[in-house]
């Protein structure tokens, strides 16, 4: 009788053991499922940040379409910001690496400003980060270095009203790209080129198409569709910040299917292979290099985040 008791309690026991050895097994393959599901979304967000970077340009050292030049100085213009009146410096350099714009004659650039979208006629110009310098009177101000082709440089020397436009449209290049406010009271520094150092920059020496050549495919007959989508304003009321753009794209399998191109007031996506194909223009000038964006492979949406920087 103690035996057989002896016996019966040790098969207890070793079905408590069974039934903790299951649990503990149920645990680790949870674990394991947790660790490959971090696993593939940080694969997926790699990609969707790879995506991004290919579209915005921001892939400089792979990017056979651009180089590194060291411009020439100009002409130092001083203004202030609004509302702080803090001074700005703005180095208009001069560099044969930079595309000159369309031919204009002094006769059609006087009409052109005289009409109601002046903005048509647009200047090539690489917009520099914000540096730090010290004035002639020893104080802290910060300054930009704009840069234009150097035969259109030369061509504003020689005429005051080329002159204020190239300063016009380099201040209005900053105050979008930085969301600035500068000053319209500027002042041409007679015996300064140049505030601070002249740095290096990246500039494209190949421009973009805005719409992707993609080569034909052999039996693909039918059209991309155009998808359904939805473009939101955050915040709702005021001065936007934000346009978000929601692009429904089923039977898309993943980001590496799409092809994505910012403007700064135009969105183009391209599914492929021809599945669909979306081209719109919208009233918001905004800002290309720190736009977000994210497909999500279970609602099979594309979300397209993009600050504003005018309307």
């Amino acid at each position: 009788m103690i035996r057989s008791s002896w016996r019966r309690e040790q098969k207890k026991a070793m079905k408590t053991d069974s039934c903790l050895l299951s649990s503990e097994l149920e645990l680790q393959q949870e674990e394991q499922q947790e660790e490959q599901q971090e696993q593939e979304q940080l694969q997926q967000e790699e990609l969707y940040q790879r995506l991004l970077l290919q579209t915005m340009g921001q892939m400089q050292t792979e990017n056979p379409d651009s180089k590194v030049i060291r411009p020439q100085p100009g002409m130092c213009v001083k203004t202030f910001s609004e509302p702080a009146k803090q001074k700005i410096f703005v180095n208009i350099c001069q560099s044969n690496s930079v595309p000159p714009p369309p031919e204009i004659s002094r006769e059609d650039l006087v009409e052109l400003l005289q009409s109601e979208d002046p903005s048509a006629y647009r200047v090539p110009m690489s917009l520099g980060e914000p540096h730090t310098e010290v004035d002639n009177n020893s104080q802290g101000c910060t300054a930009y270095d704009v840069v234009i082709n150097q035969e259109f440089f030369q061509m504003c020397q020689k005429d005051p009203l080329f002159e204020q436009f190239v300063i016009l449209v380099s201040l209005e290049g900053l105050e979008n790209k930085y969301n600035l406010q500068l000053s319209r009271d500027w002042k041409v520094l007679k015996n300064r080129k140049f505030l601070g150092s002249v740095a290096e920059q990246n500039i494209r020496t190949k421009s973009r198409p805005v719409i992707q050549e993609l080569p034909p495919r052999e039996n693909c007959s039918a059209p991309a569709r155009r998808p359904d989508f939805t473009l939101l304003v955050e915040p709702p009321a005021g001065d936007p910040e934000y346009l978000i753009a929601e692009i429904q794209l089923p039977g898309v399998p993943s980001s590496r299917s799409l092809v994505l191109d910012v403007g700064e007031d135009r969105l183009v996506v391209t599914a492929r292979p021809s599945l669909f194909h979306l081209d719109i223009c919208h009233p918001f000038l905004v800002d290309q290099e720190n736009s977000v964006a994210q497909y999500n492979k279970s609602t099979e949406i594309l979300t397209v985040t993009l600050p504003v920087v005018s309307s």
